[in-house]
């Protein structure tokens, strides 16, 4: 069996996301959604409440489990006994920062490679960051989320 892991924050999971897991899914005998718990990074939703997002979001995928994890990347792929990282690349600039990111994981697990999966052009633009941003200014991100995390925004954020 061949496990790969999808790591981020996804604060909260988007459409982008879905698709790059579907994708990945697609590939591997077993994905785990790996959600990390950054205590230096101010999140919008709990870890708790981003699992639950990313749970049910990705329902429809059998092989997908969500597990939430803090401290290294690598030594969470060593617990899960998987080598095969699934970083999803947007644009060019998304490139820099994940090359070195796989290049430093390369240095500290040479036995675990990081694969790039590069997302349709109609999520191109989309981040957890930009889908919050948008709709803490009342703008309509129905298309953008799972229609659970929309509606756990309206709850979050009452007033739109």
């Amino acid at each position: 069996m061949v496990k790969a892991v999808y790591p981020g924050s996804f604060d909260p999971i988007t459409n982008g996301h879905v698709y790059i897991a579907e994708r990945a899914a697609s590939l591997f005998d077993e994905l785990v959604v790996a959600i990390l718990v950054n205590l230096q990074k101010k999140a919008t939703f709990t870890v708790d409440e981003r699992s639950s997002m990313a749970r049910e979001a990705l329902i429809h995928l059998p092989n997908v489990k969500v597990k939430a994890f803090d401290g290294l990347l690598v030594d969470f792929m060593r617990q899960e006994r998987s080598r095969a990282i699934i970083r999803g690349l947007r644009a060019l600039s998304d490139f820099e920062y994940e090359f070195q990111l796989a290049q430093m994981n390369r240095e500290l697990a040479p036995e675990i490679e990081t694969l790039f999966i590069v997302t349709e052009a109609r999520y191109s633009y989309l981040s957890s960051s930009v889908v919050k941003e948008v709709f803490s200014f009342g703008g309509a991100i129905q298309d953008m989320v799972p229609p659970g995390v929309y509606r756990r925004l309206r709850e979050k954020f009452p007033r739109f």
